[in-house]
């Protein structure tokens, strides 16, 4: 199954959280894991990364925080991705241009697995930050709707 990174997920969580708060308005990472109930230190250090790499402003002290410093509009799904998790990779045995997988010299998909990566990273860069935290889906309210799977396994 193909997935996103839990750590891509904070970031755009707490991106989304930022974009909807007004202008100057500084907000912490333990805001964003209160609210959302996302893990302290990865949440804190995925802020940490986009500070690096100016698509926030982190403020220090008793009162900082993070504000949105970039135009979430020019950051694609692909930068934002390459930022926090590094290369698009959609299988673990091969990196760039070599593999570490014993089963190099006989498989018959390197290949079509580069070609889907290739052809991933092109549709991730034709999604914008902003667009994406702003969309809307129909399926969310029928995902809120059905309680969690393994809340409901411990109920029996």
């Amino acid at each position: 199954m193909f997935k996103i990174n839990r750590k891509l997920e904070y970031a755009l969580i707490s991106l989304r959280h930022m974009s909807a708060k007004a202008p100057g308005q500084l907000t912490s990472a333990k805001e964003v894991c209160d609210i959302y109930h996302t893990p302290f230190d990865p949440t804190s250090r995925v802020l940490q990364i986009m500070a690096q790499h100016e698509i926030v402003r982190a403020e220090q002290g008793a009162h900082g925080g993070y504000q949105i410093l970039k135009d979430l509009s020019k950051i694609t799904l692909f930068d934002l991705t390459q930022i926090i998790e590094g290369p698009i990779q959609i299988v673990n045995c091969f990196h760039g241009n070599y593999s570490h997988c014993d089963m190099t010299s006989s498989c018959n998909v390197i290949s079509p697995m580069l070609n889907l990566n290739e052809r991933i990273a092109e549709m991730f860069k034709t999604i914008n930050v902003r667009e994406l935290i702003s969309s809307r889906n129909q399926g969310e309210r029928l995902i809120r709707s059905k309680p969690f799977v393994q809340e409901a396994q411990a109920k029996e």
